[in-house]
């Protein structure tokens, strides 16, 4: 099994990597960017690319379906430090074949990794984060509330979201700057009351407010 490890923590990531080679897993490269995982994808052959979500403040989530384009035949597992509600359908809906728990034992992860490489589908099971528990306990109607007062384009920005797109591929699909998506991005998460970007697709999810695999609205404006 030919595995691409891509994490900003360099010392978690060429951990990961020492760990994988020990149990006789070929670790390709180990890079720290989602870029350097595209540009690797493209040269090499590969069966896994155990990718982080978060870079910084950049999702990794847009830069699947090309890393997907680069290594048709590779599996793409997640890994995240806190597991958010909303993360098992925008992973899914980005092209993700499994989540993993920077928390779990690392045999744990070896599993999961290979029930993916086996053609599974791995994800954990829904729980609420300590990070987002009140507003995931939120009640759905208070929630469509809310919804009411997002713009047109706040609202083309929350779909976005909740499909997993990042600042530039919104930006390029409603036509605007990077600094006015942003902008559109911070007014949908203050009016949503939410502390992340996924955080507000969790909401948007639980509250039936969007389909995460298509990313319609399923309440009136």
């Amino acid at each position: 099994m030919r595995v691409l490890v891509c994490d900003d923590h360099v010392v978690f990531a060429e951990s990961v990597s020492h760990l994988l080679a020990l149990r006789g897993v070929e670790v390709v490269a180990t890079v720290h960017d989602p870029r350097d995982a595209v540009a690797v994808a493209r040269r090499e052959q590969l069966d896994v690319c155990l990718m982080d979500v978060m870079f910084g403040t950049t999702s990794a989530l847009d830069t699947i379906a090309e890393l997907r384009l680069s290594a048709p035949r590779a599996r793409v597992v997640l890994l995240t430090a806190w597991l958010d509600p909303a993360l098992a359908s925008t992973a899914l809906a980005a092209g993700a074949h499994g989540i993993a728990e920077k928390t779990q034992p690392f045999d744990e992860i070896l599993k999961i990794i290979n029930r993916v490489v086996a053609g599974e589908l791995v994800l954990p099971e829904e729980r609420p984060s300590p990070h987002t528990a009140p507003a995931a306990r939120r009640a759905t109607g208070t929630v469509q509330g809310l919804a009411r007062f997002l713009t047109p384009r706040e609202r083309q920005v929350l779909s976005g979201l909740v499909c997993g797109n990042g600042t530039a591929k919104l930006a390029i699909g409603m036509g605007i700057t990077e600094v006015t998506a942003r902008c559109h991005i911070q007014s949908v998460l203050t009016k949503l009351g939410a502390h992340s970007r996924l955080e507000a697709a969790s909401l948007a999810v639980r509250s039936g407010m969007i389909d995460p695999r298509t990313g319609e609205w399923l309440v009136p404006a």
